[in-house]
């Protein structure tokens, strides 16, 4: 059961959904039905709803809920940023035990424990002889595509005067880093840097600190509909302090550009997996 103290969106019903696909692949599973309280659910999502097999219940308005708040399995978010490193670590060292991860990623091991034990439920995580491993890559991605997508964060986006998006990015770099503006290139182009993956190049993919877009948009930025675009991301943690250089443009950490990858969902899953491939040599 899930109870929503606001309104009710698509990503609520989908989350609840990839929640019992995930149970019902679990040994043994019990019948699971999904029930939906609410104060309030426009007539859209009510359909689609009952369509997925969500039982929906109203609440009285008389009756207090938590804003900002929903009741879950866990408060537990495995795209957080302490979550993120335990999981990364464990992509890096392959198997290895839940103390390693610890201390390794300088996480308590009280916090380690419990990401492990999400992922072990959700048949992500598999323990043998004091060691856990991975088991299920894709289940992990489509877990942080759902809990942290991408055009969440998404800022803007603005045609460039650049002809070709690896010079832009190039150029972007030099300009930004002498105006000493935070920034860092994540997803597609950053993804691409790390595999040699071929991906689209029509677009580069920033962080940019909100107070900082205006200007980029003004130096950078094309009136006319040119082929290449920048798409913004304001960023929701320190994506700046562990940035690399690769080709001489600035990127995330192999962390940041595989969770951002994954949180661009189906669209970038061939070069997500193929960050998870290269990930440990990372």
């Amino acid at each position: 059961m899930e109870i929503k103290g606001t309104t009710v969106t698509i990503d609520t019903l989908a989350r609840m959904v990839l929640q019992r696909e995930l149970w019902q692949k679990k040994p043994d599973h019990p019948v699971v039905q999904l029930v939906l309280a609410a104060k309030t659910i426009n007539r859209r999502e009510e359909s689609l709803a009952r369509d997925l097999d969500i039982r929906v219940i109203k609440i009285p308005w008389a009756i207090s809920t938590p804003r900002n708040q929903d009741y879950k399995s866990t408060a537990m978010r495995i795209s957080s940023e302490k979550s993120w490193r335990v999981i990364t670590r464990l992509l890096k060292e392959k198997s290895t035990s839940i103390r390693q991860l610890s201390l390794k990623e300088d996480v308590s091991y009280a916090w380690t424990h419990k990401v492990i034990e999400i992922l072990s439920e959700q048949n992500v995580v598999k323990k043998e002889g004091g060691f856990v491993s991975v088991a299920d890559v894709k289940n992990l991605l489509n877990g942080v595509a759902w809990e942290r997508p991408m055009k969440n964060l998404q800022a803007g986006e603005v045609f460039l005067r650049f002809s070709g998006s690896h010079s832009a990015a190039q150029e972007i770099t030099r300009a930004l880093k002498e105006q000493k503006i935070k920034f860092a290139f994540t997803a597609y182009t950053s993804g691409g840097l790390y595999t040699s993956y071929a991906v689209r190049q029509d677009a580069i993919y920033i962080y940019l600190e909100k107070e900082t877009i205006g200007q980029f948009k003004e130096n950078f930025g094309s009136k006319e509909e040119n082929p290449i675009r920048a798409v913004i991301y304001s960023p929701d943690r320190d994506v700046f302090s562990d940035a690399r250089e690769r080709e001489s443009i600035l990127i995330t950490s192999p962390a940041q550009t595989l969770l951002d990858l994954a949180g661009l969902g189906y669209s970038a899953m061939d070069l997500t997996k193929a960050m998870v491939d290269v990930y440990a040599r990372l």
